[in-house]
């Protein structure tokens, strides 16, 4: 009977101390995650800063639905052609062939 409860406790003891280290291990891959992506999120606001608001909060009330659909179609056009300079700086940056639609989408921009 001792030996049965000598026995229990420890492998308790080790069970217990397994987990501690897999609970260590667990926070370290946490905090160089957490490192990670504060890293990247810096970089990201970084790579693209925010615009300046141009229009006041609440303008869409008091605008015609024509001049609402314009500035969606200018935003979305803004939007698009963002995506494309950055598909292409990062193709250039990581060394790889350029899309023959991106480079003329480029050329009748610029």
């Amino acid at each position: 009977m001792a030996l049965a409860l000598l026995f229990a406790v420890l492998m308790g003891l080790k069970v217990w101390r397994d987990g501690l280290k897999t609970l260590h291990a667990v926070t370290a891959v946490g905090d160089e995650m957490g490192a990670y992506w504060a890293k990247r999120s810096s970089a990201a606001s970084e790579a693209r800063p925010v615009a300046p608001r141009t229009t006041a909060p609440g303008a869409a009330v008091f605008a015609t639905p024509e001049q609402m659909k314009d500035d969606y179609l200018a935003a979305k056009e803004a939007r698009r052609f963002s995506r494309l300079q950055r598909r292409v700086a990062r193709r250039k940056e990581r060394g790889q062939l350029q899309s023959l639609r991106d480079i003329k989408a480029l050329e009748d921009v610029g």
